[in-house]
């Protein structure tokens, strides 16, 4: 079992719920989570213990966004393609995709954990450039996976039959 399933198990994302996240509006709105999440945690400073409110708020926010929009009328957006490919991507144990978009993910990821590891030296610190520094290089390295992303969408979504149904709303 590939990394990012077992996170989409902790997020609980089933057909529908991913199909939720393909709306273009919570790709562009998860782009939020971390400087909702980086603010919630600097508020330490001058809200103590009461910084537990907006930490809160920034996790449930992170667990809400893929669910609170409705199915995208198209998948034909950019963004949902992203997302499209990213399932593709944590279904790579099941499904093998093309050798050559084995190695860019993985050191985008690579780019993005480093990038993590500033923002939260940044913000243990209370040091403004570690932080901005660390969220560049997690934009940077995101930003560029997703677009990745996009091209594995389009190269492997008729490699399997279940492919086929990720944009199938289901009755709830």
């Amino acid at each position: 079992m590939t990394l990012e399933r077992k996170i989409a198990q902790i997020f609980a994302l089933d057909n529908e719920t991913w199909l939720r996240h393909a709306n273009p509006w919570s790709v562009i709105l998860r782009n939020t989570v971390l400087p909702v999440l980086i603010l919630a945690f600097w508020s330490r400073l001058w809200l103590d213990w009461g910084a537990v409110v907006p930490a809160t708020l920034a996790v449930l926010w992170t667990w809400f966004n893929p669910r609170i929009f409705a199915a995208p009328p198209s998948l034909d957006h950019w963004a949902s393609k992203a997302v499209l490919g990213e399932r593709v991507w944590l279904n790579r144990d099941a499904v093998p995709v093309p050798v050559y978009h084995r190695t860019a993910p993985n050191i985008l990821s690579a780019v993005s954990g480093t990038g993590m590891l500033f923002v939260f030296w940044g913000v243990f610190t209370f040091d403004l450039w570690p932080t901005v520094f660390g969220m560049a290089l997690v934009y940077c390295g995101k930003l560029w996976f997703l677009d990745r992303m996009v091209w594995l969408w389009e190269d492997m979504k008729d490699a399997a039959p279940e492919y086929l149904t990720w944009g199938i709303q289901t009755e709830t």
